[in-house]
């Protein structure tokens, strides 16, 4: 009766509150946390929904060294609409963002900051080209697509685009999968209470914390609720 109690409470608790600033309602950044070259993410539960990630993402950099400032800009932003003008026929889609993915366009791509490179008269500008982790696309098929898109990009001046950092996943509304998670806990609470016995039962806590997510493999993401189940003898 006690486990079956508390399965009950899981599907009774309140909904839950949103990640902080809503990030599982936007297309989240997926980075890995690794441990003897193995993705590790010590917080992570046992139980939760392991997934393809929904895109495959890349940052790339332009850098640009002419002289003058001015003429160095301007290289460097018609080169930036030459890629957003290339990604419509290459498959993939331009992007600004360290967590929350936010798409880049010939509106906003003004708003991008040229930082200084490693020499007084050389500037850069990073920003995302991520492509559809669609049924076909493995890793190696993504970075050839981005591979080739850089490589489509039109040369401006003196402006060089080139790939930086490695490649990474991203998610689109990770808050979206949470009944599947839950329900996943709420499977394995009932699993764990029949190994114990009739004396003993469950209990479940955290559920009601947001969707957290960790990367898994290639192109793999783990979606999870940091819960913890306790097993405890059934009260009187």
């Amino acid at each position: 009766m006690f486990g079956k109690i508390a399965l009950a409470v899981l599907a009774l608790l309140p909904a839950p509150a949103l990640a902080q600033n809503d990030l599982g309602q936007n297309e989240i950044i997926v980075t890995s946390q690794r441990r003897e070259a193995e993705d590790f993410d010590a917080s992570a539960p046992a139980i939760g929904l392991k997934r393809r990630a929904d895109f495959a993402v890349q940052e790339v950099t332009i850098t640009g060294d002419t002289r003058d400032p001015a003429a160095r800009h301007d290289e460097m932003f018609r080169m930036i609409r030459g890629a957003i003008e290339v990604a419509r026929t290459k498959g993939v889609q331009l992007a600004t963002g360290d967590t929350v993915v936010e798409p880049l366009t010939l509106d906003n791509y003004r708003s991008l900051t040229l930082v200084k490179d490693n020499r007084p008269d050389s500037e850069k500008v990073s920003f995302l080209v991520k492509t559809p982790l669609n049924d076909g696309v493995d890793a190696k098929a993504a970075l050839d697509r981005i591979d080739a898109y850089v490589k489509a990009v039109p040369a401006v001046g003196r402006a060089l685009i080139e790939t930086t950092d490695d490649l990474t996943l991203s998610v689109v509304k990770p808050d979206q999968y949470r009944d599947r998670i839950v329900a996943l806990v709420a499977d394995d609470a009932r699993a764990m209470a029949q190994h114990f016995g009739p004396d003993y039962g469950v209990e479940a806590m955290g559920v009601e914390r947001p969707v957290e997510w960790s990367r898994s493999g290639l192109t793999d993401v783990f979606l999870y609720i940091p819960y913890k189940i306790t097993v405890v003898p059934k009260r009187p």
